[in-house]
């Protein structure tokens, strides 16, 4: 399979009309036609339906489009690494975060900071929990990960953020529980909640609870922003960081803290044992002097 033709491919994707593709690629309608025939034949699946005025991808063709996707950017982004040179400081960083402030906080001003110092270095963001970031991580199509915490970072060389993030949760300013100043266990015994749907979190949490109150878990999640409707009409809790409360920034609902207090800390990630580019390894450096800034000011 040519890279030539999952250009082609997506192309025709994104498009969704072989003439309007054909046009943007500079050639005749029946020779894409053809070579998109070809990687049909050679992958031995359909990966078009087509109509008569556009065409839609089949489930093999959805495949393809995302693998294809993720292929030619790690290929352009190698390209970018191998050609530049110190001196030029030109390039892509992929960075995976997740949503919470502390993060957020830090990684807006070292990139302020470094976009000064080399402005022709773009920045890409992915947005993901833990899990996924790690994933992308490890197949090179993400450059640095910022992940929260409790997470398996053993595979990686990582710079720990020296800001908590307390863990809580958010509900409706209508719950019963919004006038607390902080949440016990017995109060979460019978509430229906919204839990994280990834399995070293919902430990951390049992750990937590020591088995004193059993969770009625109504939804597992991924991003808090995805169940913030059900939280807004009251349906539920969701189990959650305050990070991530203030990054969703809505006047009708509220974070309540757990007490004791249970609080996590945020990681940044790379590949170990692996060559970073000349702008991967200036950006890491600049995180470092970031970070040991902000903990010389922490002591005083």
């Amino acid at each position: 399979m040519e890279l030539r033709i999952l250009q082609y491919f997506l192309m025709v994707a994104r498009e969704k009309n072989i003439t309007r593709a054909a046009k943007q690629l500079h050639m005749t309608q029946p020779t894409l036609s053809r070579q998109l025939m070809q990687l049909e034949d050679e992958l031995g699946k359909p990966l078009f339906i087509r109509g008569k005025r556009k065409i839609e991808l089949t489930d093999e063709g959805v495949l393809l489009r995302r693998r294809a996707e993720e292929i030619l950017s790690l290929v352009n982004k190698t390209e970018q690494e191998i050609t530049q040179s110190e001196e030029e400081m030109v390039g892509q960083i992929m960075i995976g975060t997740g949503i919470f402030s502390s993060s957020q906080t830090v990684l807006s001003q070292v990139i302020e900071e470094f976009h000064d110092e080399y402005p022709l270095v773009k920045f890409d963001i992915y947005v993901g929990n833990a899990d996924l970031i790690k994933e992308r991580v490890d197949q090179g199509l993400v450059d640095i990960g910022i992940l929260l915490e409790p997470v398996d970072i053993s595979k990686y060389n990582h710079l720990r953020i020296p800001l908590q993030e307390k863990w809580g949760i958010i509900v409706s300013k209508t719950n019963s529980l919004a006038h607390k100043p902080y949440v016990k266990k017995e109060d979460l015994k019978e509430l229906p909640l919204f839990l994280t749907n990834r399995e070293i979190v919902q430990s951390e949490i049992s750990n937590w609870l020591k088995g004193d109150v059993s969770l009625h878990s109504m939804f597992s999640y991924n991003f808090a922003s995805a169940i913030l409707p059900f939280i807004q009409d009251d349906q539920g809790a969701a189990i959650t960081v305050e990070g991530a409360y203030q990054v969703l920034n809505q006047k009708n609902i509220c974070f309540i803290p757990f007490y004791p207090e249970l609080s996590t800390n945020t990681v940044f990630i790379w590949k170990k044992y692996t060559r970073l580019s000349p702008v991967i390894d200036r950006f890491i450096k600049k995180v470092q002097e970031y970070l040991e800034k902000s903990r010389s000011l922490y002591e005083k």
